[in-house]
């Protein structure tokens, strides 16, 4: 493959045999803002070559991919793809449309994509059905994994900062994923519900109360950007715990995170068969780390 500059591009546009010009980028950024008469097909979609071959149909013809800018890599990755799928005559446009744009080359679009709605404000509650607590607990050779019921939740904004938020779990709609539709699944909740473990009967509150969120920058989208700081209330204690985020705004202008941590469940009194309090448990022992996974999203 090669890589033409904007002035080239041109040349040849105006020319006998003009290329075809690929726009890989997403539908809506295309609709804003492209080079007159380019093909669209993003390069995110599986179906990418699949439908290009639909719109172009001879591999021989001559394309010109372009992507967003000289750092974003979709045009470099379409291109790679072209290449493996025997497309003989690929160049890449240099700076992508952004440098074409920048030497004020003619475009035409709708104008520019319509971005989710501005900051965020206020209190907004949590969305009980799409937002998920999974749970995994091990001990030497095996594990389980399950989920978490929530009872209710808030994330507090102030001009899009997350600054609180508070998530009330729901213990007794606990439930363990690899042994549903078992004999077994049943024994293990009764097992975690009793006072081994969460001693529901005397403990049925559990809480995450967020006291505080610090950006991490850099953070490109998709990583983690937030250095969460909150309170855990299990089994009537409550202790700080740390952890790190990736956040964002959806499509529709909803608040959305999730976020990968561990706590060590014996600093919330959950002893049982913890190597640190007893002695030879041999099969009975329990790691005492606590994997949670947890999605957020607000309604």
């Amino acid at each position: 493959m090669s890589a033409t500059t904007p002035a080239a591009l041109a040349d040849r546009l105006a020319g006998t045999a003009p290329p075809t010009v690929l726009d890989v980028r997403l539908a809506e950024d295309h609709a804003a803002c492209r080079i007159p008469a380019s093909l669209n097909q993003c390069v995110f979609e599986m179906g990418f070559l699949d439908e290009l071959g639909k719109q172009v149909g001879d591999p021989a013809t001559p394309l010109v991919v372009v992507g967003s800018s000289a750092r974003s890599h979709e045009a470099a990755m379409a291109a790679e793809k072209l290449a493996r799928a025997s497309f003989t005559d690929v160049a890449i446009l240099e700076g992508g449309l952004a440098a074409w744009v920048d030497e004020q080359r003619p475009t035409e679009g709708d104008g520019h994509p319509t971005d989710p709605a501005g900051p965020l404000d206020g209190s907004h509650d949590i969305d009980l059905e799409a937002s998920t607590v999974t749970w995994t607990g091990r001990n030497l050779l095996n594990h389980h994994n399950g989920t978490v019921g929530l009872k209710s939740g808030r994330l507090v904004f102030d001009s899009g900062r997350l600054v609180g938020g508070r998530i009330d779990f729901d213990l007794a709609d606990l439930r363990c994923l690899d042994l549903a539709g078992s004999d077994l699944h049943d024994v293990l909740i009764a097992h975690l519900h009793d006072h081994d473990f969460l001693d529901l009967e005397r403990f049925p509150d559990a809480s995450l109360e967020i006291t505080a969120a610090d950006a991490i920058p850099p953070a490109a989208p998709g990583s983690p950007n937030l250095r969460v700081t909150a309170r855990l209330e299990l089994k009537g204690c409550s202790h700080e715990i740390e952890f790190d985020a990736a956040s964002g705004i959806t499509p529709e202008g909803r608040a959305a995170a999730q976020a990968s941590f561990a706590i060590d469940r014996t600093r919330w009194g959950i002893l049982y068969g913890s190597g640190r309090f007893f002695d030879r448990l041999a099969g009975h022992l329990v790691n005492d780390l606590i994997e949670f996974q947890v999605k957020v999203v607000t309604t």
